[in-house]
């Protein structure tokens, strides 16, 4: 409240006058909300009611008088207003009017008339202060003496923008006229010509000054016109793409050219405005960067819309988008085929006429494929060939007609080549006469060959490539058309020649390893026995063939083949990640990656430092001593941020520090622990030392130096702090005297014989119990008493007992214990002698222990990447003044800003709270925090006492907004530090206006912008959760001034014809919720795209300077890393390859692997990929985009091409990579640089982690059909492709790819085994070695076992902590069952990918930043893994069973463990892995709770208006969403693929022993009859649940009895009449399984496919719009419902509902049985504990405590 704040003002001046105005506020609070129901009212009133009884103290007079005549004298102080800068009036004047409320309260408005006319005139002069908002710079404020104000580039832009001499008064309607305003500059002409909203014209306005400042501070400036160069740069800059855009379309740019050169920047400032004003309205259209080129060049005539790509959702895109990498891998494949089939079956068979002429009919494939390839180009885009331009159109037919011909051309003269041809050879030459001539077929491959030529010649001249494409002459547009269809976007792409040729070499020298590889290993072994088959009569078939006239057993040979082939195109993969993993490891190592790992390296290289420091961060500095301060300078803060953190302790900084200020020292002086146990072990020699060896002591202290160098320099500082302690001049003498004599003992080499060695150990602990004293400040005389006794037994101990002849300058008793009394006490209260205090006890004092300081792992690894990162190449940073210019952007939606303690102290249902846990997680850092804050840990009133330090300390160690804002306002703190050195350096004189001017400049060069969403909504709720996050994002921006908030606000207006009309704003606040700026939107941004990117777009208006950091809300800085900021912006300036770079990439520590197993497996695979992965794909591959945060954006490049993200619904679902996408394709340039790091945080339960793999699963099937994908797919060179496929969608194909492996693999082994091929096989005598299947086979289980990323992540960890360390961690993460969590997220990639490319139903899923110590419940496993990895897992399952149990009889166990034994771990992983990873799962109790959750969840019924969280039937119906809108391929082949169930039931059948060995086709449909039979049962069973089960309970009790009884005695029928056994019966189980599945998924689609294929033909047919299914009419509704009801009539629904539960009873029961048997045995659930918190115990937590449900002082919970 204002009053409490003017309270706090005044108060120094007059503590009455503030207890006045606490009274007030307290009344005022009374009257406002009496009975305290507002959030934090309460609170309030008791903490001012406590704050008023004690303040209560009456003073002499009369209130009433007293507050008059103070707020006269208030009022006198406005006279020196031009004195005071913004902030400092706008203070005053709000502190006045609050105080004039409360003098009207105390006089009941009696107020005396002087000081009604000082009100009045305060209110005059106060009502701009009031009314004038602003958001860094006060701009167009009179009198104004704000430091950023007088900043010379600051008033340059100003002046620049002011220049509107010349310009015409523009035309305006009368609505825009506002009287008789002046226009002050440029923007306010443009605001009157187009009429743009005010706040958007101040906010520009602010944005073009900061612009063109910073841009001035890098640009040199001419004589009288100082911003020429300046305007120039920005224009290029804003206008680079509009630019490029006229020259495409060939139109001239629609800019006004003036003949005089002075009027050249007015218009270009102009211009510049102009296209700002209209960025900052633009809203979403700010995505579509051309169109706002189309509203700048402001033209009259219709265009047409040109679209050139259809999002059609087929997996056939994979394909279409990366055509040339299958045809080159169809292509070796199938030479790699000819040669091992032919008689020598090695490489150098090729050379044999007949065989290369085989190996050259790969040339009719690769036309086959291309014209499979060019026939897709046509299906695809024919949707949008009525808005296409004519030469494209007929660019596809010519492209599809030469197709064809390819494909008659090339097989005809290849059959005219063979001289005895057969097959289709010889029926070709039938058709065109039987003629030979070989030569005819290789002048057609030349023919056809020459595009392929001509393409690599120009891949080999990249310049020449980006030249012609890049060109807009229409000669060399004819020339480039048939080659790619002319797009604005994807033109010169093509890097530099010493790119190109690192990525050639790594992809040659990989596909040369996989070709052989698979020659070798997959393919030749195989050639022999499948000639053997081919060879053999076809086998005794068990069952009824389904293809009797199948030739030579081919179906054998398919079955065998199949998985090695799906192996083939996916194991290079596998090969991918081998390479970029060495790749990445040698060029991590050449950059200098983990040079310093230990604190030993840190050490060891810790005095060189100061010189690496110079040369990269501080200017340029010529003395040693000069750099050595700067360095030490930023030093200190680093260890002092540290402290801040609570990552080290007091004593630990105080190692840690090095000296603040340079001293008269003969040494240099480093940080205390380079010199730990150095000055004790010389004295330990010197103890040891006899008279005569004086030269043998020195020698030896000298061999090492820091020891000489420590002993000189606590000697030096003894005798400086003796002399400055003492003020009595004998006492002075005396210590001169001492110093005399040791200086000529030391001169004479005499101190062995002059001195007592055996008694400087009491010298050293006395002297230490007195720097002990002196480093504890005294706060009264007792203290300061403990210190004059400390140093009369030093001076006592040195002079009678240390040195021999010391009585002649000692003193009688007396006199003693009257010497060394009078001391300077004020000087013990100094920080600056403190300093040394402490620095010369820790040098007496430090044991080696100290070599191990810090003890926190954090605070190690941060010191150690700091000191490696200064060794690394970065540029050198430019002043504060001359760096770029940045913001940073952080989107924040609805999660936690500030732990309440309500939270904190919350117990889950284990009685753990957040603050407990934390307490274990983190117990050094908690012991450093009530370090810190002065609180006894045993204190626990004192603790509670501090709840918002401990509140702020929790938050600051989850994934919260707080721990984001401080990291990024480290930032400003290091500029502001940065900048104060600068001016120090360069010896500039401000007259003490240093730190003013430090803020000022730090204010133009750094914006931090948090866009919150909804904190408009929460401003106005009233629900106590979202009240919250508003006070503590209020809380954030008064702890932090230069933060601002964005955020999205709705507000309802009142229209004349009375309707209610919405309207939203993109808001901008600041401080105490000042709004600053509020722009009108045409819409709610967030319905027309993903939440996120419009989020970050509504708010990009708000940023400032030319880059753009974007920091998602979970990530954190580091102040050591802030230091470097400058260095990294410097990037931007500066080649990489071809160009420089547009968005900087930075590597990310991920800050949350300590907390579980689970959130270290993340931690290491995200570190392994933003680090190793990404350095890879930037400095070798050159296709590393934008991975999310925090990258730094090259903001003008991007805010004129598209912004920093993509929004469109679904398609965008991974915003960021987008706008990495989007940088490329407009020749844009992504770099990595590792010097650098910022904190993030991941998820780290078990759920948590499959919702963020299912969202990225989501987000890269949309990508694979998205257009970006595509484009970049065809434009780039072969190997970029390459490096393109397998760095984003290819990855994801492949997982899914070996998943489908598995199913081919077995679903072959199901057909060999139930045929009764298998058995054929194995037991002729004539094939004696099948092992070449096996061992080929057996590669698939690599990527089953999901371990690739373990080798990159191990590569990363060698780099950086050592391969000792890398090989442990292996151990242990195979111990901790690493390869269980990755094979299990394998089937999570496989699911979601699959489903997104087949069906659509991708959206974001919200994966929770909290922290996870909770159990989930079986109900939540099930719900979640249900269709992705259980249905899946008990499908492998059943498979392995029935080869099992039908092949046991004729195989080996080993062989079958040999072949399956991967398959098994993969089921295993998927059944298991969310229980093995789920905590207490194994706990009884917690079993049984389980229990019956989950089977109260599976009886609820019904499903309408229930959440699927609440019952089966919700959740079952939700699970086919995906269905509703799929289209009708993807429903067919959904169908096509449930076939595969059915050939359970059709190969068991046969094997029944009631069959009697029958192979007729009447046994298969006989079993058919059994299916019904069940399923007639189960409808008998839910009609009569329908009828009778309310009404007539005993009815239908006698109905399910008949049932049964029938049943059972159809069962007994069987086993007596018709040879029934008891194995058939399990048999039938396993056959009708599957089959039952089959039912359910068909029932499942054919909804969706009755209603795609009859209803919405009639609806549309029917609807009077003709719109179908668009429509939103109440007949279309009407229609849609009755239809719908219709529907669900019609068929056995419910029964397919009753069958489909008793489905989910029985597969959650088999899941169910296993956890419960080993909940019985304790020491499970104690493994458990130990095999999921591991990491946990390492540092401290008492895991088995918390899951035992025990508090903090260890008693249980009742």
């Amino acid at each position: 409240m204002p009053f409490v704040r003017a309270a706090d003002e005044v108060e120094p001046l007059n503590p009455r006058v503030a207890f006045l105005c606490r009274r007030y506020a307290f009344k005022k609070v009374q009257r406002m909300d009496p009975s305290s129901t507002q959030r934090g009212v309460r609170q309030f009133k008791t903490y001012m009611s406590i704050k008023l009884d004690q303040d209560d103290i009456q003073v002499p007079g009369n209130d009433a008088n007293e507050i008059q005549q103070f707020y006269k004298y208030c009022a006198s102080m406005s006279q020196i207003s031009e004195k005071r800068n913004f902030e400092e009036m706008a203070r005053y004047y709000q502190v006045a009017s609050a105080l004039y409320e409360v003098l009207r309260d105390v006089t009941d408005n009696k107020v005396d008339p002087q000081v009604r006319r000082f009100a009045e005139m305060i209110e005059e002069k106060g009502h701009h202060f009031k009314n004038y908002k602003y958001n860094i710079i006060p701009l167009n404020f009179p009198g104004s003496s704000e430091a950023i104000v007088e900043l010379p580039e600051i008033r340059g832009a100003i002046d620049a923008i002011s220049v509107i001499d010349g310009l015409p008064m523009p035309p305006m309607p009368s609505v825009h006229r506002q009287g008789d305003k002046s226009i002050r500059d440029l923007l306010d002409w443009l605001s009157l010509a187009f009429g743009f909203q005010k706040s958007n014209v101040e906010n520009q306005r602010e944005n073009m000054v900061l612009l063109l400042a910073n841009i001035s501070t890098r640009t040199a400036a001419q004589e009288g016109q100082p911003l020429v160069d300046t305007v120039n740069e920005l224009w290029k800059k804003i206008f680079g793409n509009y630019k490029s855009w006229c020259r495409y379309l060939h139109v001239s740019y629609n800019t006004i050219h003036v003949a005089t050169e002075h009027k050249q920047p007015q218009l270009k400032l102009l211009h510049i405005g102009l296209y700002l004003l209209i960025w900052g309205e633009a809203s979403n259209v700010r995505f579509m960067p051309e169109c706002l080129c189309y509203i700048f060049h402001h033209r009259d005539t219709a265009r047409k819309p040109k679209t050139n790509f259809v999002e059609v959702r087929t997996f056939l895109h994979i394909f279409r988008s990366f055509d040339r990498m299958w045809m080159f891998f169809i292509l070796a494949f199938q030479a790699m085929l000819i040669v091992s089939w032919s008689s020598s079956g090695s490489l150098f068979g090729i050379t044999d006429g007949t065989v290369f002429r085989n190996v050259l009919s790969i040339f009719i494939t690769a036309a086959l494929l291309n014209f499979i390839k060019v026939t897709l180009d046509i299906l695809f885009t024919v949707q949008a060939w009525g808005s296409m331009e004519w030469t494209k159109i007929i660019r596809y037919l010519l492209k599809f007609i030469v197709a064809i011909a390819w494909m008659i051309i090339l097989p005809v003269t290849y059959s005219s080549s063979i001289k005895y041809p057969s097959g289709a050879g010889k029926i070709l030459n039938s058709w065109i006469g039987n003629w030979y001539n070989q030569s005819v077929y290789n002048v057609a491959i030349v023919i056809y060959m020459i595009p392929n030529i001509l393409a690599a010649l120009f891949f080999l001249l990249p310049q020449l490539q980006n030249f012609m494409e890049r060109s807009n002459s229409r000669v060399f547009v004819l020339l480039m058309w048939w080659i790619q269809p002319r797009l604005y976007v994807g033109r010169a792409m093509h890097e530099d020649i010493l790119s190109i040729l690192k990525y050639v070499f790594f992809w040659a020298v990989l596909l040369i390893s996989k070709l052989a590889f698979s020659f070798y290993v997959e393919i030749s072994p195989l050639i022999d026995p499948t000639k053997f088959i081919l060879d053999q009569r076809i086998g005794n078939y068990e069952w009824h063939q389904i293809f009797p006239f199948l030739p030579r057993n081919l179906g054998v040979v398919i079955t065998i083949w199949a998985p090695i082939v799906l192996v083939y195109f996916m194991d290079i993969q596998i090969w991918y990640a081998l390479f970029s993993t060495a790749f990445g490891g040698v060029s991590g190592a050449l950059n200098h990656v983990g040079e310093i790992r230990t604190l030993g390296m840190f050490r060891a290289r810790f005095k060189s430092m100061p010189e690496a420091f110079s040369k990269c961060i501080a200017a340029k500095q010529r003395e040693q001593a000069l750099k050595q301060r700067s360095f030490f300078c930023v030093w200190n803060s680093f260890i002092n941020s540290l402290r801040e953190e609570d990552l080290i302790s007091d004593r630990e900084k105080d190692i840690l520090m090095a000296p603040s200020s340079s001293s008269n020292l003969s040494v240099t002086q480093w940080p205390p622990f380079l010199l730990a146990s150095k000055v004790p072990t010389a004295l330990h020699m010197a103890m040891n030392s006899k008279e005569g060896d004086e030269h043998e002591l020195i020698e030896k202290v000298k061999l090492d130096r820091d020891r000489y160098n420590a002993v000189i320099e606590c000697y030096e500082s003894l005798m400086i702090i003796l002399n400055s302690l003492l003020l009595d001049s004998n006492d002075r003498n005396i210590v001169i005297e001492i110093d005399r004599k040791v200086t000529y003992s030391m001169t004479n080499k005499t101190f062995l014989e002059d001195f007592e060695m055996a008694e400087i150990g009491k010298v050293s602990a006395t002297l230490a119990k007195l720097l002990q004293f002196l480093k504890s400040e005294p706060i009264n005389g007792a203290e300061e008493r403990k210190i004059v006794n400390a140093l009369q037994d030093f001076m006592e101990i040195t002079t009678r007992d240390f040195m021999k002849d010391g009585q002649s300058i000692s003193k009688d008793e007396d006199e003693r214990k009257q010497s060394f009394t009078n001391l300077n006490m004020d000087m013990i209260k100094d920080g600056f002698w403190r300093e040394k205090f402490v620095r010369l006890h820790l040098l007496l004092t430090m044991k080696d222990s100290a070599m191990d300081v810090p003890t926190n792992l954090d605070a190690r690894r941060r010191i150690t990447f700091f000191a490696n990162s200064l060794f690394m190449k970065m540029p050198r940073a430019p002043h504060v003044h001359d760096m770029i210019s940045f913001s940073v952007l952080t989107p924040y939606y609805n999660e936690e800003v500030l732990y309440s303690s309500y939270e904190l102290n919350r117990k889950n249902e284990d009685g753990i709270s957040i603050l407990f846990y934390l307490q274990k997680i983190y117990p050094d850092e908690w012991n450093n925090f009530l370090e810190r804050i002065g609180v006894d840990p045993d204190d626990e009133a004192a603790v509670k006492g501090h709840m918002d330090d401990i509140r702020l300390w929790a938050s600051y160690r989850g994934q919260t907004l707080a721990r984001t804002v401080r990291g990024m306002m480290y930032y400003r703190r290091a500029l502001e530090l940065q900048c104060y050195e600068d001016m120090i350096n360069d010896e500039a004189d401000l007259g003490g206006e240093e730190a003013a001017r430090s803020k000022a400049i730090a204010d133009i060069k750094f914006t931090y912008v948090v866009s919150c969403q909804l904190y408009g909504v929460h401003k106005a709720s009233k629900d106590s959760r979202e009240k919250g996050l508003y006070e503590n994002i209020l809380n954030l921006m008064l702890t932090y001034p230069a933060l601002r908030i964005a955020y999205i606000d709705e507000k309802e207006l009142q229209l004349p014809n009375g309707k209610i009309e919405k309207q939203y704003y993109s808001v901008l606040v600041k401080g105490d919720d000042e709004e600053i700026y509020r722009i009108k939107l045409p819409g709610k941004p967030t319905d027309v795209g993903e939440g996120k990117p419009n989020n970050q777009n509504h708010a990009i208006i708000f940023t400032r300077g030319d880059a753009l950091q974007a920091i998602d809300m979970n990530q954190d800085n580091y102040l050591e890393e802030a230091f470097k900021m400058r260095n990294l912006l410097e990037e931007f300036l500066i080649t990489h390859g071809k160009s420089k770079p547009t968005i900087l990439g930075v590597r990310e520590h991920i800050f949350t692997g300590s907390v579980s197993s689970l959130a270290w497996f993340m931690s290491n695979q995200e570190t392994s990929f933003v680090t190793i992965g990404q350095r890879v794909l930037a400095n070798t591959l050159k296709v590393r985009f934008h991975y999310g945060h925090p990258d730094v954006f090259d903001r003008l490049f991007h805010l004129t091409r598209g912004g920093i993200s993509k929004a469109s619904k679904v398609i965008n679902l991974s915003e960021d990579i987008f706008a990495g996408f989007n940088s490329t394709l407009r020749r844009g340039n992504v770099t990595h640089h590792e010097y650098i790091q910022l904190g993030k945080g991941h998820d780290v339960g078990m759920n948590q982690i499959s919702n963020f793999e299912a969202k990225v699963a989501n987000g890269n099937g949309e990508q694979a059909l998205c257009r970006d994908i595509y484009r970049l797919g065809q434009r780039f060179d072969f190997y970029r492709m390459l490096s393109l496929y397998f760095t984003t969608v290819g990855f994801y194909f492949n997982s899914m790819v070996a998943v489908l492996t598995v199913y081919v693999f077995l679903y072959g082994r199901l057909y060999l085994v139930l045929s009764g091929l298998e058995k054929s096989i194995l037991q002729d005598p004539n094939i004696q070695n099948i092992k070449p299947f096996e061992n080929v086979l057996a590669t698939q289980s690599v990527f089953q076992l999901g371990m690739l990323l373990v080798l990159p992540m191990m590569m990363e960890v060698g780099l950086e902590k050592g391969f000792g360390r890398a090989l442990a961690e292996f151990v242990i993460m195979q111990l901790q069952l690493a390869p269980v969590f990755f094979t299990f997220h394998l089937g999570t990639k496989s699911h979601y990918y699959g489903r997104t490319i087949l069906h659509g139903g991708a959206k974001y899923r919200a994966t929770g930043r909290g922290f996870v110590v909770r159990h989930a419940k079986y109900a939540e496993n099930y719900r979640m893994y249900s269709r992705s990895h259980f249905v899946k897992a008990l499908e492998l399952l059943i498979l392995l069973v029935v080869y099992l149990a039908y092949g046991s009889t004729y195989r080996s166990s080993s062989l079958y463990l040999y072949v399956t034994v991967s398959i098994w771990f993969l089921v295993f992983c998927w059944l298991f892995a969310p229980f093995v990873f789920n905590p207490s799962c194994f706990e009884w109790h917690k079993t049984v709770d389980d229990w019956m959750d989950w089977w109260k969840w599976m009886s609820n019924r019904g499903g309408i208006g229930l959440a699927p969280e609440q019952s089966w039937e919700a959740w079952w119906m939700s699970e086919h969403d995906h269905l509703r809108n799929a289209r009708i391929r993807s429903l067919l082949l959904e169908l096509i693929l449930s076939l595969r169930f059915l050939i359970y039931q059709y190969g068991i059948v046969y094997h029944l022993h009631i069959v009697h060995g029958n192979k007729s086709f009447l046994v298969y449909a006989l079993s058919w009859l059994v299916v019904a039979v069940a399923l007639m049962s189960l409808k008998v069973v839910s009609m009569g649940r329908e009828k009778f089960v309310t009404r007539f309970q005993l009815v239908f009790r006698i109905l399910k009895g008949i049932v049964f009884l029938v049943l059972i005695s159809l069962l007994v029928l069987l086993f007596v009449g018709f040879d029934l056994a008891v194995t058939d019966v399990g048999a039938s189980i396993l056959a009708f399984i599957p089959t039952g599945w089959f039912i359910l998924l068909i029932a499942q689609l054919c909804g969706p496919l009755f209603r795609r294929l009859i209803i919405e033909p009639l609806h549309k047919l029917c609807c009077p719009f003709g719109t179908g299914a668009a429509c939103r009419g109440p007949c279309c509704a009407k229609f849609r419902q009755r239809t719908g009801a219709a529907l669900h009539k019609m068929g056995p629904w419910d029964s397919i509902q009753e069958m489909a539960r008793m489905y989910e009873y029985t597969m959650g029961l088999l899941i169910l049985l296993p956890i419960a048997v080993l909940s019985w045995f304790p020491f499970v659930s104690e493994f458990q504990t130990r095999l999921l918190f591991n990491q946990a115990f390492s540092r401290g937590l008492q895991i088995s405590r918390i899951l035992a449900g025990q508090n903090g002082s260890g008693t249980k919970r009742d």
